[in-house]
């Protein structure tokens, strides 16, 4: 069984478990604002008059500032400390959501989001690293809530962006609101968060090219970022287009998808303790990869629901279970480690989705998302990596 199967017990110190708070709370943070920029695009693109395509390179900053980022995140982390790189990432989270919405053009939109994306990326990463120390030193798996924490946020970041706008306020006031929420959070939960060890500082002082263990670990999380991917951007096309649904059932797809991870990624340090890690990885990744069939497979649209919720519930635990045995790898600190993989899950959600429309065209959707299922059997075979 991994060494991730730990039971509870009345060890668990204060700060730990105010760390553990703390965490959940940045987790939270950074999902809650991330996720409340969906619902304010369509509305940017008719702000600013520009057409998909030039959208679609403008929503590249985004992307490409988490990229630049995570690299550097990942050793300033584990040079300084991964609790200044959290509170400063989740500060300019904050502040650069208003910036966003206040872009007049579509080259100072790309701008604001190329700052946004790195902030996101930088917080992203450095958060981790502190879930791996709190998860270290307590006595139970808890990555998978934090990752549940990130999921609730991002349901609550789009959800209440929504209804905020669908009430008449005016998307630079819905920022505000967002941003000013997340940083009363963050102003009481970052003092809490553990200090850096001064043998994770040292270990930090300079760059380590990754290898080994840690490029397979950060190929399977390409696997299940691109997957997470393919749900997001083609799980509405396919229920459109191959299932004949209307746009608004279509869009059910990732919802139920978005709703399975979040229930399950609560639920996950209890099942990641009582299994081990490597099992959550096979049969996780083997129940997404059923999903994946199911929805391409049968017939019917409630299939592919129910087949796109499965991949919710296989694949939500994977992620954090692959994190945790990054921050384990001998030899490498966490922060460099963590910041590899989270840059090459970044890849697969990016590049994904690309790829699937470039094998789709040739060779159609259902045998595109079936690929993706057939990478995520490959991730199952590959499980024993996380025995770190």
């Amino acid at each position: 069984m991994s060494s991730l199967a730990r039971t509870d017990g009345p060890s668990d110190t204060a700060d730990v478990r105010a760390a553990r708070l703390a965490t959940r709370a940045m987790f939270l943070v950074c999902g809650t604002v991330t996720a409340s920029w969906a619902p304010q695009v369509p509305l940017a693109k008719a702000r600013l008059g520009i057409d998909d395509g030039v959208l679609g390179l403008t929503l590249l900053g985004l992307g490409a500032g988490a990229m630049v980022a995570m690299p550097l995140a990942g050793f300033l982390a584990s040079r300084f400390s991964s609790r200044v790189v959290t509170a400063l990432g989740g500060l300019v989270i904050c502040l650069s959501l208003p910036l966003v919405i206040l872009a007049p053009d579509a080259p100072l939109l790309g701008l604001a989001l190329f700052l946004f994306g790195a902030a996101t990326g930088s917080m992203d990463v450095a958060m981790n690293v502190q879930a791996t120390a709190v998860e270290a030193r307590g006595t139970k798996p808890v990555m998978s809530s934090f990752h549940g924490m990130f999921s609730v946020g991002g349901l609550i970041g789009a959800g209440g962006a929504s209804l905020l706008l669908g009430l008449g306020l005016s998307p630079l006031l819905v920022a505000v609101v967002v941003s000013g929420l997340m940083l009363a959070v963050l102003a009481t939960q970052a003092g809490s968060m553990l200090p850096p060890e001064r043998r994770a500082a040292q270990s930090g002082m300079r760059f380590t090219l990754p290898r080994g263990i840690v490029l397979v670990l950060g190929l399977l999380t390409f696997v299940l970022f691109q997957a997470e991917g393919a749900v997001l951007d083609w799980s509405a096309v396919f229920l459109h287009d191959s299932r004949g649904q209307d746009p608004a059932v279509a869009g059910l797809g990732y919802a139920m998808f978005a709703v399975a991870m979040a229930v399950m990624r609560l639920a996950g340090d209890g099942i990641t303790s009582r299994f081990g890690g490597e099992t959550v990885v096979r049969l996780g990744s083997l129940l997404a990869a059923a999903g994946f069939l199911l929805a391409v497979l049968a017939p019917g649209p409630v299939a592919g629901l129910v087949g796109f919720a499965l991949v919710g519930v296989g694949a939500a635990n994977v992620v954090p279970v692959l994190f945790s045995a990054a921050g384990r790898v001998p030899g490498m600190p966490p922060g460099l480690a963590i910041s590899t993989i989270a840059t090459l899950g970044y890849c697969g959600i990016l590049a994904g989705p690309a790829a699937i429309g470039f094998v789709a065209d040739h060779v159609g959707l259902p045998m595109a998302l079936g690929i993706v299922a057939a990478l995520l059997v490959a991730t199952a075979a590959a499980a024993r990596a996380v025995r770190v």
